[in-house]
């Protein structure tokens, strides 16, 4: 059975589900910050994904990675997967402009996160669940 670990609980918000991973919002206003979580239990590594779910976590981080270019037109959409702090299997998917306060250096532990407001949380959250309605396997939370 899937569950979220506590610490990307604690530090984001659901925005939805993709047919494999649930996709979340990191909660620091300064980067736009999307993470997929595969909803697959004792996953660290990418490779310990079936062949199917491999194609399929390629094919929704590139939607992802596509739709917020497309919305917030980004100088680079950084995707990684460290999960040195975080166990569970997770890519971060992080826009980034060379006007953002750590550009170019990585976002991790350059500044103390900023917490979105309920206003700048619920407009990005709807302007990502608008752009990504269009892909037929995404579900957004209702907010």
């Amino acid at each position: 059975m899937f569950a979220l670990d506590p610490q990307l609980a604690q530090d984001s918000f659901v925005i939805g589900d993709f047919t494999l991973c649930r996709l979340l919002l990191m909660n620091d206003s300064q980067y736009p910050w999307c993470i997929l979580v595969p909803k697959r239990d004792g996953l660290r590594e990418v490779y310990q994904l079936a062949a199917t779910d491999r194609h399929l976590l390629v094919t929704e981080s590139c939607l992802l990675a596509e739709t917020m270019q497309h919305v917030l037109h980004a100088d680079k959409i950084n995707i990684a997967a460290l999960g040195n702090v975080v166990p569970q299997l997770h890519l971060h998917h992080i826009a980034r402009f060379t006007t953002d306060i750590a550009w170019p250096a990585p976002v991790w532990g350059k500044f103390p996160a900023q917490a979105y407001s309920p206003a700048q949380r619920t407009s990005r959250t709807q302007a990502l669940c608008e752009a990504l309605a269009h892909a037929g396997n995404f579900k957004p939370c209702q907010f």
